[in-house]
């Protein structure tokens, strides 16, 4: 009997720098799901790359003294190499400038000439570079770019435009018959809301003003709009060809899933479903428009000094750490956070004293008492019940969440077993029965079960820390690793033996991982990723942008050092409210508490707060950098607490 196909693609990334930690989640959530749905029997096809087209590439491959193909090549390299530090387990890795797919390409849109949905124009509206995507004036927001929120620039040429709003009422139509092709429904309810319902206004899908693209057939004075090109490697990637439909496209298209970012949610819920329709093709299953990953609460990008990269993160904590805190950290419909402390945290938490500790001495405790052989779990007590029940309910829970694409909550569901068995060590107490040899046979059944609750979750992590799993089936003598398996408690068989207890995760030294990853941190750079408007000398800011800051002259009441933290201290401030204002400031090196209680700073006061080691921080005190050694604090000790500057 022939496996049901699953089709599950990423985004593709886009060759204009190395992706942060970041752009990484999506590859490691879309790769947990692709070895889950595998352990289910599917014959999965999971597909990645790179989209490397586009008005920004050739002008950042002019910028590095390259052609177009060598910088796109460099990035894509840098691109696939996170992916497999990441241990992910893609089955083709597409790139844009791929051969087979600028042929299909072309293909493709002859198709949508000779059927008459493509015709000749001029466009003149407001064109955002990093986000390669037109605007008209109704859709720029305080007169910039809706998506990014940078400037635009008006733009007046020759395109060749694509009939969307032809199939406008189609598409309102499929969504409704599909409730759930959007997904989550807040994200159905913002396309729907804020771009649909409005009207849909025909898409431009041809550039003359730059080169670097695939060329449009029949006039190679234009190259296709990068974002059409991208979408179509979801069909292109499986041999797509609208003359002659290949066996892998017949076999895995439609898609099961698409897992992309909510930025881009509009190409591929707007855009793509009325391209296949043009085409007479099946649309996708389903959209899932995943959150974002913050630096603490900002965006990453090398102006804020911010940036975290995917194989640094590995080398330091190894590779299924940090898939563990991507894939644990991400809510399913808010953005996530990411922190080097946090990350410290839950490793400590999570892997050293939770799962790592659990196995490390139940493997150990039976190499003990028993010389590593597993005894028979006849001594069974009341006790055994709640945990067997619990092992066996781990799987549908899982299951079902990760069908909603509750990632976080499966793998919290993996770690509550872990917690349960942890909890049953304490309540059955394997040290108190070693000492009684009258309870020989029940200390062997507690081990037993411990060992079987173990199994279970070393199969269950196999999704997510497969490198993990696999340790833990070695620790514990099991080769048994299907989720059949799992359909019963039981599977460890009597006499097998145990290896040797070794530790999982290491606990982490808070102050010194903190230290040494401070020393090892590139200073924050003026040149800035996609995500940042280049600076090019001193940055230029208007009038409004300064009246959005909040300074506000504050009294230093309180003043402590941070434990966990060489170089912050904790201030509380009278700020001129009724409410006390907590501050951490890195200025331990320079100052010591006593010498600044009673002293003014000066506040920016409306920042949004942030968490450094374990202190929310409400605000930022202002220094002056006199040498790269030698930082003061601003005093204005003449003014009263609440006082706002201007």
């Amino acid at each position: 009997m022939s496996k049901q196909p699953y089709y599950i693609t990423t985004a593709i990334a886009y060759t204009s720098r190395k992706p942060h930690i970041g752009n990484s989640y999506e590859i490691v959530l879309s790769d947990a799901l692709a070895r889950f749905k595998r352990m289910q029997g599917y014959d999965v096809f999971f597909q990645t790359g790179t989209d490397e087209h586009g008005q920004k590439i050739e002008e950042y491959a002019a910028q590095a003294g390259v052609s177009p193909k060598e910088y796109v090549d460099k990035v894509a390299g840098e691109i696939k190499d996170i992916c497999d530090c990441l241990n992910t387990t893609y089955d083709k890795f597409i790139r844009t400038t791929d051969k087979e797919h600028e042929e299909s390409v072309q293909k493709i849109f002859k198709k949508l000439i000779d059927k008459g949905d493509v015709y000749k124009s001029e466009y003149e509206g407001w064109y955002c570079v990093p986000c390669e995507s037109f605007f008209t004036d109704s859709q720029l927001v305080d007169g910039k770019c809706p998506d990014c929120g940078r400037e635009v620039r008006k733009e007046k040429e020759e395109a060749y435009f694509f009939r969307m709003s032809k199939y406008q009422k189609q598409l309102e139509e499929y969504i409704e018959q599909n409730p759930n092709f959007i997904y989550p429904e807040s994200r159905k309810k913002e396309m729907i809301n804020n771009f649909i319902k409005p009207g849909l206004q025909d898409l431009c899908i041809s550039r003359s003003t730059f080169k670097w693209g695939i060329p449009f057939p029949g006039d190679e004075k234009h190259v296709i709009y990068v974002w059409v090109d991208a979408l179509l490697n979801y069909i292109t990637g499986l041999g797509y060809d609208p003359e002659n439909y290949s066996e892998m496209y017949k076999k895995y298209w439609p898609a099961n899933v698409h897992i992309i970012g909510k930025d881009i949610l509009r190409f591929h819920t707007i855009y793509w479903p009325i391209m296949l329709m043009a085409l007479g093709e099946p649309l996708p299953k389903q959209v899932f428009g995943h959150p974002w990953l913050l630096s603490g609460n900002d965006k990453m990008s090398k102006s804020r000094g911010n940036v975290i990269y995917a194989d640094d993160l590995c080398n330091r904590f190894g590779v299924d750490a940090v898939r563990y805190y991507l894939l644990s950290e991400m809510p399913h419909a808010q953005d996530g956070t990411i922190t080097y402390e946090t990350i410290i945290e839950r490793f400590n938490s999570d892997l050293a004293n939770t799962l790592g500790n659990l196995v490390n001495r139940t493997v150990a405790m039976s190499n003990k008492y028993f010389d590593g052989v597993v005894q028979s779990p006849d001594a069974k007590e009341e006790i055994d019940n709640e945990l067997i029940s619990m092992a066996l309910d781990t799987l549908p829970q899982v299951a079902k969440l990760l069908d909603t694409y509750k990632v976080s909550d499966a793998l919290s569901k993996v770690l509550d077993l872990a917690k349960r068995c942890n909890k049953y060590i304490d309540e059955t107490m394997p040290w108190a029965l070693a000492k009684d040899e009258e309870k020989k046979a029940r200390l062997g059944t507690v081990l037993y079960n411990l060992l079987e609750g173990i199994r279970f979750i070393a199969v269950l992590l196999a999704p997510f820390m497969p490198e993990t799993s696999v340790k833990i089936l070695e620790q514990i003598g099991s080769d048994v690793n299907t989720l059949e398996s799992l359909a019963e408690f039981g599977a460890i068989k009597e006499g097998s033996k145990v290896g040797v207890a070794t530790p999982l995760f290491s606990r982490l030294d808070v102050e010194k991982t903190l230290e040494e990853i401070e020393a090892s941190l590139p200073k924050a750079e003026e040149e800035t990723d996609e995500e940042e408007k280049e600076i090019v000398g001193l940055a230029e800011i208007q009038y409004d942008d300064f009246a959005k800051v909040e300074l506000r002259v504050c009294e230093v009441v309180d003043c402590k050092p941070i434990k966990k933290a060489k170089k912050l201290l904790e201030l509380t401030l009278n700020d001129g409210t009724k409410e006390p204002r907590t501050v951490a400031s890195g200025i331990a090196k320079w100052y010591k508490p006593e010498e600044l209680i009673g002293k003014k700073v000066i506040v920016v006061a409306n920042l949004a707060p942030r968490t450094l080691c374990g202190v929310e921080s409400h605000g930022m005190i202002l220094a002056g950098e006199i040498t790269e050694d030698d930082i003061k604090v601003a005093f204005v000790d003449g003014l009263p607490a609440g006082t706002q500057l201007s």
